[in-house]
């Protein structure tokens, strides 16, 4: 059987040196064997993908990719990398493909290339890491980019990224009694993929909710990785508590969850969130997802969903069937 993997990373050096320029790239020194594989996308990557049983990884530039830049580096940066990523999927399109990276502090030049990266490379979607200048997606600066999305029929993969300085401060600092030795480490992980970054992003996908982003763009479809980053475990609250207030809004706040949003392990390979979200969101709206390199070891890959409860169909469409439709594989 078949597997995609959809939040499988990368990075070219042009848009890795620009951020360690910015001083904002990741806040913890990245070890040398990811910063090494983030660069391959040749032959030790696809020999890590046999190794998982792992037969389509589809390539997104590592957070914060162009975000934190300024326009006058993140549009030519970004369009420079679809560029390059168009090339690359070019050499292996069957175990290759791609998400735009785009340069979101310039929202009309953002919805430019990823019109471009759509139409003329073959591009599946755009990935985009968090807020951008502490501004979140349900803006309406940032509506040209969910248009076109929306227009292209084509997914937006929204990532992590660390919390904006005030929240991370707040609620990430020191804690006491932490040992000396590991103690930066733990407040960087304890803000980000400890648990930081999941709480931001499902509070992003909230915001997008609450901001009548979904009716103003009623087709627009976001994936979330990490078992939809804490929303599916708390919406029927969400949806009880904000639906009879949002009365802004055309629909229900659950109804927005289950038929714009689809969600990806994004690497945490257990049974009990998939049972949930399968509860929740149904079997259609949940892909895989490694988070290459970063789970490097970690993962089951297709041995996970070969032992989790799914029936074969159910299987097929969390493996295969469901990315090939939403990001047209097939055509």
């Amino acid at each position: 059987m078949k597997l995609i993997a959809l939040e499988e990373h990368y990075w070219t050096p042009a848009i890795r040196d620009a951020n360690l320029r910015l001083g904002e790239g990741h806040s913890a020194p990245l070890p040398d064997r990811f910063a090494v594989l983030l660069e391959d996308v040749g032959d030790e990557r696809l020999a890590a993908m046999d190794a998982a049983g792992v037969d389509m990884q589809v390539l997104s530039q590592t957070s914060p990719a162009t975000q934190r830049l300024p326009p006058d580096q993140a549009v030519p940066l970004a369009r420079d990398a679809n560029d390059e990523l168009a090339r690359t999927i070019a050499r292996t399109p069957d175990r290759l493909q791609g998400f735009a990276t785009l340069p979101v502090t310039d929202p009309s030049a953002a919805a430019a290339e990823l019109t471009r990266s759509v139409v003329d490379l073959g591009l599946r979607g755009a990935m985009l890491h968090g807020a951008s200048g502490g501004v979140f997606l349900d803006d309406l600066r940032f509506d040209p980019i969910l248009r076109a999305a929306s227009d292209l029929d084509v997914p937006i993969y929204l990532h992590p990224v660390e919390p904006l300085p005030a929240v991370r401060e707040a609620y990430y600092g020191e804690l006491p009694g932490a040992d000396a030795s590991t103690s930066a480490l733990l407040h960087h992980m304890f803000a980000t993929s400890g648990w930081g970054w999941h709480v931001e992003t499902g509070t992003h996908a909230l915001r997008m909710i609450l901001g009548g982003v979904f009716d103003r763009h009623p087709t627009l479809q976001i994936i979330l990785g990490h078992w939809g980053e804490l929303v599916p475990f708390y919406l029927a609250r969400a949806d009880g508590v904000l639906s009879p207030l949002a009365k802004h809004l055309d629909r229900r706040v659950a109804a927005y969850f289950t038929q714009n949003f689809h969600v990806t392990p994004g690497g945490l390979e257990t049974v009990a969130p998939l049972r949930l979200c399968l509860e929740v969101l149904g079997v259609d709206r949940i892909m895989y997802s490694a988070d290459y390199p970063y789970s490097s070891g970690r993962t089951q890959g297709r041995r996970f969903l070969d032992g989790a409860p799914l029936s074969d169909d159910e299987r097929a469409k969390i493996s295969h069937l469901n990315a090939e439709k939403l990001l047209k594989l097939q055509r």
